[in-house]
C-alpha cells in the first residue's frame, strides 16, 4: 500500500475555498494577542498561523493576513540570529529560536523567538521575506482565537534533585493542523502524562488529553511519560495516522481515530534509531514516487527515513540492542540541522549551524 500524504492537497482545497467563502476568523476577538512564551509554531488554513504558548499551556490561532501569494528557491540568511538580535535590539547570545515554519502560500517564514534567557524572556514573532528581510510580526490589535489546555502539568520544578526540570515547559512540545483540527503533543497532569490531543478548529471547548504508551526498545521497558518530541501527520490509504518520534529514538505510530478526549492508546513502536539522541524536527515529503520521512537529530544528523511497506512494519516489543525497523541514511551533508520545514515541492528550509558557530536560515534541495 503506497504512503499518501493528504495534508498538502487538503491544504490546498483549503486555501481555494478560503478564497471564495467566509473566512474562518470571521467573529474571532479582536485586541492585543497575550503571549507568556513562544513555542511550537504550525500553520493552518487560510494561512493561520498557531502558537504554542506552552508557558500558559494554551495556543493562539492568528490570522496573519499573509495571503500574496510567493515563490523563491534560492532563500538564504546568513547570521539570522545576529540579524534576529539587531532587530529586538540585543545580542545573539540573547536570542533563541524556538520554532520555524514556512507559510505556504507567500513562502515568507516565521520564526517564533524568545528574547532574553530564562523566566524573564519574553516571546516575539519575527517573519523572514522572501528577499531575506526581516520584521517583526505585530500582535497588537489583531484577530485571533485561544484554547486553553484543561489538564495542563504544573508550573514549578519537580523531579529529583539531579534531574529536576518545570514540567510546563513541555506541556506542548510539537503541533501540527491536519483536516479540521490541531494536534497537539506534550504533557498533561495526568498519570499516564504524555498526551496528545486532537482539538477542533475553529476552537470552541478542548476536551482533556489522550494519554499515550509505548513500548522503548532501546531502554527494554513500557514509556508513559516521556513527552514526543515531534511528529508528522499523514495517510496510509483513506487512514490518518501519525508518526511520533521520542527522546534515543523511537518512532512510533498512533492512528488519529484513537485520539479522544480522556482515552488512553499504546502507540506501535516501528523503529529504534538510537539511543544518547533527541530528534528535533521532522517533515514528510515525496520523490521518485515515493514518500520519507526526513528528521533532524541533536547528535544523529538528518536522517532520511524511507516509508516503503510501512503499513507491514513489524511491531518492536522486546529490548534492541542497537537499531531496528525501517530503514534509512544520513544525509551528510545537512550537517547541524535544527530545524526544517516544507519550502516548496522540491526544497526543505532548515534553521542550521554552520562552520565558526554561526545560525544560517537556508533552502536546500530535498535529497
Amino acid at each position: 500500500m503506497k504512503l499518501i500524504i493528504g495534508f498538502a492537497a487538503i491544504f490546498s482545497a483549503a486555501l481555494l475555498a478560503a478564497r471564495i467563502d467566509a473566512k474562518v476568523s470571521d467573529g474571532w476577538q479582536e485586541g492585543n494577542v497575550a503571549l507568556q512564551s513562544a513555542g511550537p509554531i504550525s500553520f493552518g488554513p487560510e494561512v493561520i498561523l498557531f502558537i504554542a504558548d506552552t508557558k500558559a499551556a494554551a495556543i493562539v490561532a492568528f490570522d496573519t493576513g499573509d495571503t500574496k501569494a510567493g515563490g523563491g528557491k534560492d532563500l538564504k540568511v546568513e547570521g539570522i540570529d545576529k540579524k534576529v538580535a539587531a532587530l529586538l535590539g540585543t545580542t545573539a547570545d540573547q536570542v533563541l529560536i524556538n520554532d520555524m515554519v514556512v507559510n505556504p502560500l507567500s513562502r515568507n517564514v516565521y520564526l517564533a523567538v524568545s528574547r532574553g534567557r530564562g523566566p524573564d524572556a519574553k516571546p516575539v514573532l519575527v517573519r523572514v521575506k522572501s528577499g531575506g528581510q526581516l520584521e517583526m510580526v505585530s500582535l497588537a490589535n489583531a484577530r485571533y482565537s485561544r484554547a486553553e489546555l484543561p489538564d495542563a502539568p504544573m508550573d514549578g520544578v519537580a523531579g529529583q534533585p539531579n534531574r529536576q526540570s518545570n514540567p510546563r515547559q513541555e506541556s506542548i512540545t510539537d503541533i501540527a493542523f491536519f483536516e479540521d483540527r490541531l494536534l497537539v503533543a506534550g504533557l498533561s497532569n495526568e498519570e499516564f502524562s504524555s498526551s496528545f490531543r486532537a482539538i477542533p478548529f475553529p476552537f470552541q471547548t478542548v476536551g482533556k488529553g489522550t494519554s499515550v504508551e509505548i513500548y522503548h526498545g532501546s531502554h527494554g521497558r513500557f514509556e508513559t511519560r516521556s513527552p514526543i518530541r515531534t511528529f508528522v501527520p499523514f495517510k496510509v490509504g483513506n487512514e490518518p495516522e501519525l508518526i511520533a518520534a521520542y527522546t534515543c529514538t523511537p518512532l512510533v505510530e498512533f492512528p488519529v481515530k484513537q485520539i479522544t478526549p480522556g482515552a488512553k492508546i499504546m502507540g506501535k513502536t516501528i523503529a529504534e534509531l538510537g539511543n544518547r539522541n533527541r530528534p528535533l524536527d521532522m517533515i514528510v515529503y515525496q520523490k521518485g514516487g515515493k514518500d520519507y520521512l526526513l528528521m533532524a537529530n541533536s547528535s544523529r544528523g538528518v536522517m532520511k527515513i524511507s516509508t516503503d511497506n510501512i503499513e507491514n512494519s513489524e511491531k518492536i516489543e522486546s529490548p534492541v540492542k542497537d537499531k531496528k525497523g525501517l530503514p534509512y541514511e544520513t544525509i551528510e551533508s545537512w550537517s547541524g540541522v535544527d530545524q526544517l520545514d516544507r519550502f516548496d515541492e522540491g526544497h526543505a528550509l532548515v534553521l542550521r549551524h554552520a562552520e565558526g558557530g554561526s545560525l544560517n536560515l537556508e533552502a536546500l534541495p530535498l535529497p
